[in-house]
């Protein structure tokens, strides 16, 4: 059994089980969370009969990338292999002060969007908060992080249990102490989990709009027929964004398909409620993809629409696109050891 992802309460059972006093589960987590040891020999000021008997049941459960990738503007993609056997992709993004790590959250993606080649790939099970956390525990430039961002693979909140066990542990006293406002988690809008996710949870919210007409995000976005930007945009407008917490709208622009005045005229209208900021993105093409992304001028055009009717909105840097690691490209399910399931293509709510 693994001790990563494991919070203070369930130490203090581990250190029940095998023997040890409370005060170890403190002494554990010092150790994983705040020092980021790989073995259980590492944890000094543990007796070392304790040690012996704590390995005789658990490990840290940190495991080294299997590949890396390094692309012609510095970013890294990593492959991780999981609990499970099978493997994600993250992405080591550096740009001069600030260095952001993209984390998986799931094995592939149920949400089936059209763009997206982790869509494409389909759904092969959920990552556990020590699956999550190891992506940036064995990461060899952890030190380097500044930000972190659940915009890798798989829907965050699809797996919220693992996701808000993970940033608990990047911000609690006894782990990495981040400041949540270093984490921003995404979401293609699964409104339940949006709600617990803004009672329990500080860190930043980015959702995957893509189009603001409900009918032809349902064509790109099938999880919009469960999860309408209807619902979910009312109720984000209930909550107070003026603080320090950040709402986004990720935004990719299509040619011909999202990119028209009329699309501009309702990104305003529906987003003039809500204090946010909209990241217009450059489409990455996929293989067999009728989509094709939009012209710089018109991504020029549509952010200073946006900018001169009140909408705060930036066109965000393409990184990685040589080594697939850009926004959207994303996948594994050609690794030959990741051994993936068939596509689940349903959809539901009661995801």
């Amino acid at each position: 059994m693994f001790l990563l992802g494991k919070n203070m309460d369930e130490l203090r059972l581990v250190a029940q089980t095998v023997g040890l006093p409370a005060f170890a589960a403190k002494q554990m987590a010092q150790w994983i969370y705040a020092h980021g040891v790989a073995d259980i020999d590492e944890m000094t000021n543990i007796s070392k009969q304790a040690r012996a008997k704590l390995k005789e049941q658990y490990s840290v459960g940190r495991r080294a990338h299997s590949l890396v990738q390094t692309s012609v503007d510095g970013t890294r993609k990593y492959l991780f292999p999981t609990e499970s056997g099978h493997f994600v992709e993250s992405v080591f993004i550096p740009d001069r002060d600030r260095a952001t790590l993209c984390v998986s959250s799931q094995v592939g993606c149920k949400m089936g969007c059209q763009f997206c080649m982790t869509g494409r790939q389909g759904f092969d099970g959920q990552l556990s908060a020590g699956d999550i956390l190891n992506q940036i525990y064995s990461l060899p430039e952890r030190e380097q992080l500044t930000n972190i961002v659940f915009m890798g693979q798989g829907e965050p909140f699809d797996n919220l249990d693992a996701v808000l066990r993970a940033t608990e542990l990047l911000t609690a006293d006894y782990g990495l102490a981040w400041s949540p406002r270093r984490i921003t988690v995404s979401t293609v809008g699964l409104r339940k989990g949006m709600e617990r996710f803004l009672r329990e949870s500080q860190c930043h919210l980015a959702v995957s709009l893509h189009n603001p007409f409900p009918a032809e995000r349902a064509a790109m976005m099938p999880a919009e027929k469960a999860w309408s930007l209807t619902e979910f945009l009312p109720m984000l407008a209930q909550e107070d964004w003026t603080g320090q917490r950040r709402l986004s709208f990720e935004y990719i622009v299509f040619e011909g398909l999202n990119d028209s005045k009329a699309h501009a005229r309702e990104l305003v209208r529906l987003l003039a409620p809500l204090h946010c900021r909209v990241n217009l993105i450059r489409f990455h093409t996929i293989p067999d993809s009728p989509f094709r992304g939009a012209s710089e001028f018109t991504m020029t055009s549509l952010r200073d629409y946006l900018s001169r009717h009140g909408i705060t909105a930036t066109i965000r840097a393409s990184r990685g696109e040589d080594i697939m690691a850009a926004c959207g490209l994303l996948n594994t399910a050609e690794n030959p050891s990741s051994n993936l399931l068939p596509r689940e293509d349903s959809i539901t709510k009661t995801l």
